[in-house]
């Protein structure tokens, strides 16, 4: 399975699926990776593991309209079978999200605290239990069917920065296994016609 990867910064989400490309039991490759601002540490990643780059600057485009046409022709000129937004800071625009079959992954247990600061608002919450969604992305913020969740409990003294740091390991091995079993066929959507209007399951492990 081909994917193209959009990343906005570190790329700690890439680097977990470039770790798993190099199994050749891991069915993956990443065909691309783009982002929305040079000099990224994900760009970075990428080019040192021999992966093509893209970058699509919103500010280089009259309109965000304008960026989302830019952005879209970029990604399909590497014809991927799956779009994986790790850590894009950017919202696509609806057409684009029905173009490519597009997942995502937030740092909290969706429907609950969607939006830019899962984390923080879990923890203002007094939530016991948080952790991290991967689900297919639609026309909305975080509102596309859930694909898996993990589980990830606070700890008395947990900061924003000590919680957020464990629910990014799990993420990363959710993600990890979200794309292989995609890759296989064996998971939620996997097949015709899936995508955010296909019905998806929940697994939680």
């Amino acid at each position: 399975m081909r994917i193209v990867v959009l990343v906005s910064g570190s790329g700690t989400l890439l680097q977990a699926l470039i770790d798993a490309c190099a199994d050749p039991l891991y069915d993956v490759t990443i065909a691309a990776v783009g982002a929305d601002r040079d000099g990224t540490l994900g760009l970075e990643r990428a080019a040192r593991a021999g992966i093509p780059t893209f970058v699509t600057r919103l500010a280089d485009h009259p309109t965000r309209a304008d960026w989302n046409v830019a952005l879209a022709g970029e990604i399909a000129a590497y014809d991927p079978d799956l779009l994986v937004l790790a850590g894009f800071m950017r919202i696509l625009a609806p057409d684009v999200v029905a173009r490519f079959r597009t997942i995502n992954t937030h740092p909290a247990l969706l429907p609950s605290f969607p939006g830019a600061h899962g984390v923080r608002d879990a923890l203002a919450h007094g939530v016991k239990v948080t952790g991290s969604t991967c689900f297919w992305v639609d026309a909305g913020i975080d509102t596309g069917p859930i694909i898996d969740q993990r589980a990830v409990r606070v700890e008395a003294g947990d900061t924003e920065e000590t919680l957020h740091e464990r629910i990014k390991q799990v993420e990363r091995a959710m993600l990890v296994e979200v794309v292989g079993d995609l890759a296989a066929g064996a998971g939620p959507g996997a097949g015709p016609g899936a995508g955010p209007g296909a019905e998806a399951a929940t697994r939680r492990g």
